[in-house]
C-alpha cells in the first residue's frame, strides 16, 4: 500500500512536461515531487505513474517512492502564479508523488553517461511491456544520483488505457517505439532481463500493482465500468502481454542490433 502524505507548503513549480509538476513539502518533512490530479493530463497520467511505477519497482529498479499527497484546498491561496493558483485548486484531495532526489541530474549520453548492460535492458524490457513512450533522448525521465540510474514519470505508459476499446490490439504489440529509447545502445541483455521479468511478475504483484490506484479514480475512466472491472482489464492486459513478452523482446533486441 501506498503512504499518504499531507501537503504543507508550494516550493518550486517544475515547469517541465505537461503535468505541471511541482516540489512539494509534506507533513513527514519530506520534499516529493507532486504529479497533480488537475493538470492537463489527467487522472490516466496518475494512474500510469502509479501502475507502472510499482511495476518498475517489483522488477528491482530505482524508483523512487511513489506515496499519495493531499492537498489542502488552502494550500494555493496566496500563491501569486494564477495558472498555479488555479492549478492546485483543481486538484484538492489525493495526488500523486514521488520522493524528491535532491542533486540529481538527467541522464546524458552527450555528457557521457553510460548505462550498465543487464539495467539498461530491464528498463528497456520494462518499458516495451508497459508501452512507455517516454524515455528518449530528447525526454530521458531517467536520473542519475549518486551515479545510480533512477527511472521517474511513467505517466505516459500504458496508453491503451486512453481507448479501452483498442486494448486488444495492443497487446501483442511489437512496440516499434522502442527504437527510440535512451538506453538501447547498452541493452545487450534482453533474454536475461526476460528470465528475471518472468521470474518475478507474478499475478498477485501485477494485481498489487494496480490494487494502489483508488476506486475513484478507476470509475473515472469514461465507460461506466465499476472499480472492479477496471482492476481485472488491467490485470488481463498485463497478464496476456507478459505470455506475448517475445514480441517485443525480439523488436528490441534486433533494434539494438541495427545499432552496433
Amino acid at each position: 500500500m501506498l503512504r499518504t502524505v499531507h501537503a504543507t507548503r508550494y516550493v518550486l513549480p517544475l515547469r517541465e512536461g505537461g503535468s505541471l509538476p511541482a516540489i512539494v513539502e509534506a507533513d513527514d518533512l519530506g520534499l516529493y515531487v507532486v504529479k497533480f490530479r488537475g493538470a492537463g493530463q489527467g487522472v490516466l497520467a496518475l494512474i500510469a505513474e502509479i501502475i507502472a511505477g510499482e511495476i518498475g519497482r517489483s522488477l528491482g529498479l530505482r524508483v523512487p517512492e511513489i506515496v499519495f499527497a493531499e492537498l489542502d484546498a488552502s494550500l494555493g491561496r496566496n500563491e501569486p502564479d494564477y495558472e498555479i493558483r488555479q492549478l492546485l485548486k483543481a486538484s484538492t484531495g489525493l495526488n500523486v508523488a514521488l520522493d524528491y532526489l535532491p542533486g540529481s541530474v538527467m541522464f546524458d549520453p552527450a555528457a557521457r553517461d553510460a548505462a550498465p548492460s543487464d539495467e539498461a535492458s530491464l528498463i528497456v524490457w520494462f518499458d516495451a511491456f508497459t508501452q512507455n513512450v517516454d524515455r528518449t533522448a530528447k525526454n530521458a525521465n531517467l536520473l542519475l544520483w549518486h551515479r545510480r540510474l533512477y527511472p521517474i514519470d511513467h505517466g505516459a505508459a500504458l496508453f491503451f488505457h486512453h481507448d479501452w476499446d483498442a486494448m486488444p490490439a495492443r497487446i501483442e504489440s511489437p512496440f516499434a517505439a522502442i527504437e527510440q529509447h535512451i538506453l538501447l545502445p547498452w541493452a545487450s541483455q534482453i533474454p536475461q532481463a526476460s528470465a528475471l521479468a518472468h521470474a518475478k511478475l507474478t499475478p498477485d504483484v501485477l494485481a498489487g500493482a494496480i490494487a494502489d490506484v483508488p476506486d475513484a479514480w478507476l470509475e473515472s475512466i469514461p465507460g461506466g465500468l465499476s472499480a472492479a472491472d477496471r482492476r481485472a482489464g488491467y490485470l488481463n492486459f498485463f497478464t496476456r502481454r507478459l505470455a506475448a513478452a517475445h514480441i517485443f523482446e525480439q523488436e528490441a533486441t534486433d533494434a539494438h542490433a541495427r545499432l552496433v
